[in-house]
């Protein structure tokens, strides 16, 4: 689908240079003298590699067009994630270096949304909060203030993240899985 330059958001998936392309930065420029441009920051999805691109204000770029769908996470194995799709029960695998860090986060049955790019998996989402279980956390301080009294926890798939003192091992809490951030105790 073209979209004109001054329509590029962060976040959208562009298709240039027979490659796909992340937008990461987009700053529009109005100089003095001559037409106005998009400056452009974006990220190869394929490759990892960075490129800034000038766009002219009234030159089109190509949106990629993705397919979404959900699947349910089934297990892993040392290289791949297992996901299977519930109404048509087809199963994929996923390298494990697509999903990252947030991939300790997968849990038997959680729903994420995959994005396809022509038959290929790009990205997985999942959903904004799951539940996790603390496995260790150090001993708060007496006397911190409550603003900033923050402790070091581990969670049992291993993760590190920030919880307020209150939160013991052993405890349930609700994790960010954008940030990987503490939400709340449950």
């Amino acid at each position: 689908m073209k979209i004109n330059a001054s329509e590029i958001r962060v976040g959208m998936l562009l298709e240039h240079k027979n490659d796909l392309w992340q937008v990461l930065k987009t700053q529009h420029v109005k100089p003095g003298k001559g037409g106005a441009f998009a400056q452009i920051e974006m990220k190869n999805v394929n490759k990892n590699t960075k490129l800034n691109e000038r766009f002219r204000s009234n030159e089109s770029v190509e949106k990629a067009s993705l397919e979404e769908t959900k699947f349910n996470f089934l297990y892993n194995d040392e290289n791949n994630y297992f996901f299977m799709n519930p109404k048509s029960f087809d199963q994929i695998e996923i390298k494990k270096s697509l999903v990252g860090e947030k991939g300790k986060l997968l849990t038997e049955n959680l729903e994420v949304l995959i994005s396809f790019y022509n038959e290929t998996p790009i990205s997985v989402e999942l959903p904004n909060q799951v539940t996790c279980k603390i496995e260790t956390t150090d001993a708060a301080i007496k006397g911190q203030t409550v603003s900033s009294s923050y402790k070091p926890a581990k969670l049992l798939n291993g993760l590190n993240i920030q919880v307020p003192p209150f939160v013991e091992a052993g405890d349930e809490v609700i994790v960010d899985t954008r940030n990987l951030e503490y939400i709340k105790k449950i």
